[in-house]
């Protein structure tokens, strides 16, 4: 631990032995306070002093801690009540490296609002700050190392991975993050175990582990440890043959040699790491140097090496003297952390004493003031900027490298940077070797992914394991959920497999559509017939033909055939209210009619030649009382009010029917096939069967009276016309039924015109010489004398 003190500093070091890494990180804190001390720009005529502590137990720690928060001239600690106003021995600290250490350093600290600023401590706990408001860091979070390291498992697509971490701070909450947003990321923990504290590489335990490691199949392990406890879990690794893997290491060794000086490592497959970025402390290497050269002239010379203030450094004699003090990479970065916290600091107290203006005011400085400052310091270290955020991070990044092996000889590289002000990672994946044939990139999943438009059925506990189900029709599967098959909205569709909805079509007879037109001809040509039949029939409406036909009458049938060829109209464009009350009850209504008119008049013949003599009491009470129009109003009244009844009790209304089709929206009239149209077709059905048999009836006689082989044919050519759309309303329920409806209804009305006008009107027009009064009675006559002779 490194505290910035006011002049008149001081060096304690105590350890039984020498400390490579350690020694680094002092020798830049000491060549970070002369560069500044000796700066004309950065606190002009402000000298900096500095406390060093050799934190090596938590007692220490404490101790050190203590210390640091003592007045200034004495060893106790008063307790204000304003911290505001406390002024302690040192105005800030940097270090210790630790979470378990920075945990208690950092919560005293904090009491009175010391500016803490951590070089190695990465726990993510200390970025909550009202449990931590002063503590500050130059090394970035574990949250943004975890958030890299999922990026990477998701760049690579490796779903299925093993997590090991070590059993202390550092691993235990950065195994637990990776845990929650592993899930979030739809990425699967096979296998999570902790390398224990006292673990040796030989023991049941970690042994026990390598087996898991193997047993659970993944390619990929994430390593989340200190440097102490990964080079045990990699000595184990290399003494449990396991290979081929690609071992995803955390920044705290993923550079470092201790790790790779474990005998064997090289075997054990590929190394993929993050790192902190690559830092130089310009001078800083030429500064041990001279310092290594002073000491050696100093023992040398017989004499105690003094350090600034006279105080003696015996037991740092005997440390430097021996030690090897190569600076790695992984020093230097650690080394650049604690120089540029130093800066930070200094930045803070320029802000602080007004050094900008050209001339530092010194006063009395609180630690809560220095604090505020370095929060908002924003400057540019040896070309790289230094700032935190509001957590008290530092806004910076990692680099990803990977280790390199020439033979027994190790380095790294850098293969990708990353940055979280914005998320951003690059990989050049060609640099990395990877273990397997053709350098091909391992695949780490459960399971193979599935095809395009197969959802995910989990199996078992882990999402990441998974079977393949085809989405059914009319169901999509969504690239934001890959397990659930989601319904397409009412007015979509989809067939099986599918990866979206489409629009269904909508369906119905447009009046332009080609069969439309020849229906629509048709009948239009068939209105046309009833119109110059009425007129026709006008014109010769007291001839025999005309009124043996059916006289005044005949007008009503024609009235009434032309009201039901109004019908198919109503089958045609899209379906309204109007139309869809129109287009079978108008029908029913006028064809019931019709058929009432034909069957009085066919019963009336038969009453008139074979009952009228026989019942000459009847007869004479059938026409006085007008049986034929009586018949006719009731049998069309009872029509109407089944009618009437249908279309209050089951109003049919403009629907868009979904079910039939899944493509297809078809347009349409609903309750087609009511009661109440049951019931309408039935009564007419009852009327043409009366008509049928009184036709029958009349079947010999007098030639002019006689229709029963046009009419049979014509009612029987209507039966069945009705039984081809119930057998086609049973099989068939598309686009082209109203189609059909007016086929049937056109059929049925051609039919009963034909057999029943057309022979009449060609007797009108082609055979004048039967259309006399002569020719009838001469009928008559002949008809009498048949039935009287025996």
């Amino acid at each position: 631990m490194q505290t910035l003190s006011r002049p008149n500093p001081w060096l304690a070091v105590r350890s039984k032995t020498f400390n490579g890494h350690g020694y680094h990180l002092f020798q830049a804190m000491r060549f970070g306070i002369e560069e500044i001390n000796n700066s004309s720009s950065l606190l002009p005529n402000v000298t900096l002093g500095y406390e060093l502590y050799d934190v090596c137990s938590k007692s220490s720690n404490v101790y050190a801690t203590l210390s640091v928060l003592s007045q200034p001239r004495g060893n106790h600690i008063r307790f204000p009540e304003n911290v505001f106003n406390y002024y302690p021995k040192a105005v800030a600290v940097i270090g210790p490296d630790s979470t378990e250490l920075t945990s208690i350093s950092a919560s005293l600290l904090s009491t009175f609002l010391v500016p803490q600023i951590s070089y190695e401590a990465t726990s993510m706990m200390f970025s909550e700050k009202q449990k931590y408001p002063s503590f500050l860091r130059t090394i970035p979070s574990d949250k943004h190392q975890v958030q890299m390291i999922l990026m990477l498992l998701k760049k690579f697509g490796w779903s299925w991975i093993s997590v090991i971490g070590s059993e202390n701070d550092y691993g235990l909450q950065g195994v637990h993050l990776l845990e929650d947003l592993a899930n979030q990321q739809e990425i699967c923990i096979a296998y999570k175990d902790f390398v224990p504290i006292l673990a040796q590489a030989a023991d049941n335990t970690m042994q026990n582990m390598m087996v898991d490691i193997n047993k659970f199949g993944a390619e990929v392990v994430v390593v989340f440890c200190n440097k102490r406890l990964a080079r045990v879990f990699f000595e184990a690794v290399v003494l449990g043959n396991v290979t081929d893997k690609v071992w995803l290491a955390t920044e705290d060794w993923s550079i470092s040699s201790y790790i790779t000086q474990v005998p064997g490592i090289s075997r054990i497959g590929t190394v993929i790491g993050i790192a902190i970025k690559q830092r130089q402390v310009l001078g800083m290497k030429e500064f041990e140097e001279a310092y290594a050269q002073a000491k050696n002239t100093s023992e040398a010379s017989g004499g105690p090496a003094q350090d600034r203030g006279d105080h003696t450094c015996n037991q740092h004699q005997a440390l430097t003297a021996n030690a090897n003090t190569e600076l790695s990479q992984f020093s230097m970065n650690a080394a650049y952390n604690v120089y540029a916290a130093v800066y930070a600091v200094a930045h803070g107290l320029h802000q602080l004493l007004g050094c900008p203006s050209g001339v530092c005011t010194p006063g009395k400085i609180y630690p809560w003031q220095l604090l505020a400052e370095i929060r908002k310091v924003n400057f540019t270290l040896q070309g790289n900027p230094v700032s935190f955020d509001e957590d008290g991070d530092p806004v910076s990044g990692y680099d990803i490298i990977t280790w390199d092996w020439n033979g027994p000889n190790w380095t790294f590289k850098v293969i990708g940077t990353s940055t979280w002000y914005p998320v951003f990672l690059e990989i050049d994946g060609t640099k990395i070797h990877w273990h397997r044939e053709e350098n091909q990139v391992p695949r780490s999943v459960c399971s193979q992914d599935c095809l395009p438009g197969e959802a995910r059925r989990i199996v078992g506990l882990h999402h990441c394991c998974f079977e393949c189900v085809l989405c059914a029709a009319g169901t999509f599967l969504n690239s934001s959920d890959q397990y659930t098959c989601q319904p397409c909205q009412k007015e979509e569709w989809s067939p099986e497999g599918s990866q979206t909805c489409f629009n269904r079509t909508t369906e119905f007879l447009a009046w332009d559509h080609p069969v439309s037109l020849v229906l629509l001809g048709a009948n239009t040509l068939l209105l046309l017939l009833l119109t110059g039949v009425a007129s026709l029939f006008a014109q010769n409406l007291e001839t025999p033909v005309v009124r043996s036909a059916g006289g005044r009458m005949c007008f009503l049938m024609l009235g009434s055939l032309a009201g039901a060829g109004c019908s198919p109209y109503c089958f045609l464009g899209e379906p309204t209210l109007l139309t869809c009350l129109l287009r079978q009850s108008l029908f029913a209504l006028c064809f019931a009619v019709f058929l009432s008119c034909l069957t009085i008049r066919s019963f009336q013949l038969v009453f008139i030649f074979k009952l009228s003599a026989k019942m000459p009491a009847l007869y004479h009470t059938w026409v006085h009382n007008h049986g034929s129009r009586t018949f006719v109003a009731v049998s069309s009244t009872i029509q109407l009010l089944i009618c009437s009844v249908w279309l209050v009790a089951w109003t049919p209304l403009p629907i868009k029917e979904y079910k039939r089709f899944p493509e297809l929206v078809v347009l349409e009239c609903s309750k087609e096939n009511s009661p109440g149209y049951m019931l309408s077709i039935l009564y007419t059905w009852l009327l043409s069967v009366s008509c049928f048999a009184c036709t029958y009836l009349g079947k010999d006689l007098p030639e002019n009276y006689n229709e029963a082989k046009c009419m049979t044919f014509s009612l029987l050519f209507y039966f069945i016309s009705w039984i081809g759309l119930a057998t086609s309303s049973s099989i068939y329920n598309g686009k082209y039924m109203p189609a059909i409806n007016m086929l049937v209804i056109l059929s049925s009305l051609s039919g009963v015109f034909s057999g029943y006008f057309l022979p009449k009107c060609y007797v009108i027009l082609c055979r004048p010489d039967l259309n006399t009064t002569e020719y009838f009675q001469a009928s008559i006559q002949d008809y009498t004398q048949r039935c009287s002779s025996p």
